[in-house]
């Protein structure tokens, strides 16, 4: 580990160790010449100490490092301190998608596809430019804290691969294709297989296959079905279902072309996730033999004559990846004697009867060949490795190979002499098209060695730019874009500049106008959320300028409008302004304290900090005045928005008892038959509560509402059989308390 403080390449400084992994340590350090922080990937011991490694991953880094795409996270620089190896990268603050994954448990099926189109754009940039990731997994993309998503790691598998260390060993054989698993060639759509698997990861919360070991995972990617994201969430849109369906078909044939056609489809999910739109196409037919074509055929004589042709540069394609691609088209294929016009050593040969084995047509028994008479194995061809044949050949050199070795040597110069021809011509005009015809095509050029000086083609057209670099002994690839500043068939960029000293043949990448830019359709994002409006525009080509706006309609996070308006058309990379919704525009006040206060008083409170009164209502309270206030919603010392309606209950006082009786009174004993008496229910302090009059006993007193008296008297007023007026004594009157 590298201490903190440490000064990489005299400019680089080490702040800190953010990871560490199989292949190396990364620190995030300060770049004191750009003033920048940056990411450095340190190569571990055991790989450093690898010269052959270490060539081909400076190969690699340096063929990542031209990379530059928002969905890529970007390689600066690539140095070496001592034996320490090292390249600079793009700092992204964030999380990799398998935490993310991890987090949330799996995600839903929109934000999956949002993320799947970001990962695909900045593979398809990959593969414009001619690098396979190989080794695309969670692991290896990162979400940042503003929500982009990046792959990284572009380059490091390959060369990984090339120095005979396996895809399995460098990352997850959980990702990896059926062809990267059998140890065959892996090319573009190794990639897309990687990508469906990590879009079921995303909708399901875990990979389709899984086993105890690297090789039970690898056989299952090779011999079983792809299991159904739906099998586990069976709310899966049918779209995503047959994308993810598609990415991962065991044949490479029958998965998506490339990238662009899968990111088209992920768009059209992302519209319209439940129609069922993707095409698979079917099975070839069984047991059949499939047939390679004359490129492919032409191919493999180059390969298996030590590349005469070489089908891509010589960094490209390892001699290990040569002898597997020779495998997996002779492996049982009668195609060989096609080719080569000698039996396949590598098919099978079905056994006849031992009669017709162990005889020669004269009769004789047919001798063994004598193997301690063969010749030394390391003089042989490199195309009769044993690695390659299994079946262990007679070691004398046979007369028919000798034949199909010369016939192919004859057909190489024969090639040789077309190709040349063909390059004469289109340098010189002879054949209609561009030099240029294709994107990423490369145009091969003779040129004598030593060093020469780069011509600026910039500005010039493809026939121009030809002969300058024909007459300068360079070579060139040519990938077509739109241009804002130049016609069709004019260079836009180069990206070695005019006068640069480089070794002859070097190759020089440009760029070519495909036409100037007319105006496409803006989409319309309007109602989507700024995630999703960003990724929309982004897929088109367009850039988001973000702008927030209060809305009492628009959902917060959402877009309220955007400039110019979708369905019309701006210039490809021109910039839409996008206006997002901050929410509702709210004047929060704090909640006051309304309690004591006469309901007047709460009233003008409530009315000063620019709140409304709601209802009032009244209760009795043992504890608070009449007239004050008891209680209040919202309460008092919280927040709320001005203008909120504020609820009080105010104070009838103490809870007044009330109290009723029903008493039977009797005639007193002398009254005069027939005469009015008159019945007082009095308090005890003598206090009258009712009077009542009667002529006859006896009388029930009933009287309810009494307040506060639990206890009473009842007296009577007579007229004597005398014929005077008399008044019993009191009589004691219980009250009982109304309610209970």
């Amino acid at each position: 580990m590298l201490e903190i403080g440490t000064i990489l390449g005299d400019r680089y400084e080490i702040l800190e160790l953010i990871g560490s992994g199989g292949m190396a340590d990364v620190y995030k350090a300060k770049c004191h010449k750009l003033n920048r922080f940056v990411a450095i990937k340190v190569l571990k011991s055991e790989f450093s100490s690898d010269s052959v490694f270490v060539g081909k991953f400076k190969a690699e880094a340096q063929a990542a490092a031209g990379l530059m795409h928002p969905n890529i996270v970007n390689v600066y620089d690539v140095g070496e301190e001592g034996r320490m190896y090292y390249f600079v990268m793009e700092l992204v603050e964030g999380i990799t998608l398998k935490h993310y994954i991890e987090k949330k448990i799996r995600l839903t099926a929109k934000e999956a596809v949002s993320i799947a189109i970001q990962v695909s754009m900045g593979i398809e940039a990959a593969h414009n430019n001619g690098i396979i990731h190989r080794d695309i997994k969670p692991q290896n993309i990162i979400i940042s804290k503003e929500g982009k998503v990046k792959v990284a790691d572009f380059g490091i598998a390959k060369a990984a691969t090339s120095n005979t260390v396996t895809s399995h060993a460098m990352g997850s054989v959980h990702y990896t294709s059926p062809e990267q698993a059998r140890g065959g060639y892996s090319d573009a759509k190794s990639d897309i297989y990687s990508i469906g698997i990590t879009l079921f990861e995303m909708v399901t919360g875990h990979v389709p296959f899984d086993g105890e070991t690297t090789v039970a995972v690898a056989i299952k990617h090779i011999q079983e079905e792809m299991p159904s994201p739906r099998v586990y969430v069976p709310d899966v849109p049918i779209s995503v279902e047959r994308i993810i369906a598609k990415c991962c078909q065991k044949n490479p044939d029958r998965r998506y072309a490339n990238v662009g056609q899968l990111i088209r489809d992920l768009k059209h999910s992302l519209t319209n996730p439940d129609e069922d739109f993707v095409v698979i196409s079917e099975p070839a037919s069984e047991g059949g033999t499939k047939n390679i074509s004359d490129n492919e055929k032409r191919e493999i004589r180059q390969q298996m004559q030590g590349g005469i042709i070489p089908a891509a540069p010589p960094e490209r394609i390892s001699e290990g990846e040569q002898r597997i691609r020779r495998d997996d088209y002779f492996d049982d294929n009668d195609d060989f004697e096609d080719v080569f016009g000698i039996r396949n050593p590598r098919k099978q040969v079905r056994e006849e009867p031992v009669s017709s084995r162990s005889n020669k047509p004269d009769g004789k028994k047919k001798k063994k060949p004598d193997r301690k008479k063969q010749p030394d194995r390391k003089a042989r061809p490199s195309y009769r490795d044993d690695d390659y044949y299994e079946d262990g050949l007679d070691d004398d050199v046979d007369p028919k190979m000798e034949k199909a070795v010369t016939i192919l040597l004859v057909a190489a110069a024969i090639i040789i002499t077309i190709i040349a021809i063909v390059i004469i011509g289109k340098v010189f005009g002879a054949f209609s098209g561009s030099p240029f015809s294709d994107d990423s095509e490369e145009l091969t050029i003779e040129t004598s060695s030593g060093r020469v000086t780069v011509p600026n083609v910039v500005g010039m057209t493809v026939a121009e730019a030809s002969d300058a670099l024909t007459q300068a002994g360079l070579t060139a690839k040519a990938t077509y874009k739109e241009s804002t500043v130049y016609d069709k068939d004019y260079i836009e960029s180069q990206d070695i500049e005019g006068g640069t000293e480089v070794e002859s043949g070097t190759v020089l990448n440009l760029v070519v106008s495909s036409g100037k830019i007319v105006g496409v359709t803006v989409p319309d994002v309007v109602g989507m959320t700024e995630a999703e409006a960003k990724v929309m525009l982004d897929s088109e080509g367009f850039t988001m300028q973000k702008q927030l706006q209060d809305s009492d309609t628009v959902e917060k996070g959402k877009v309220i409008s955007q400039s110019p308006l979708g369905a019309t058309t701006a210039a490809k990379g021109s910039a839409v302004a996008v206006v997002i919704s901050s929410g509702q525009n709210v004047e929060t006040v704090s909640m006051p304290d309304l309690s004591n206060m006469t309901e007047e008083e709460a009233r003008v409170v409530i009315e000063e900090e620019g709140l409304t009164i709601g209802t009032v209502a009244e209760e009795e309270s043992d504890t608070v005045e009449k007239g004050k206030v008891i209680s209040q919603t919202p309460a008092a010392g919280g927040t709320v928005d001005k203008g909120a309606a504020v609820n009080i209950r105010i104070s009838l006082g103490k809870k007044t008892k009330t109290y009723s009786c029903s008493v039977s009174v009797g005639s007193p004993a002398n009254i005069m038959a027939g005469s009015e008496a008159i019945i007082v229910l009095m308090s005890p302090g003598g206090e009258e509560l009712a009077r009542f009059q009667t002529t006859s006993f006896p009388y029930t007193v009933s009287k309810s509402g009494i307040t506060d008296i639990s206890s009473g008297v009842v007296t009577i007023t007579y007229l004597s059989a005398e014929g005077t007026w008399e008044t019993t004594s009191p009589t004691a009157v219980t009250f009982t308390e109304e309610g209970e």
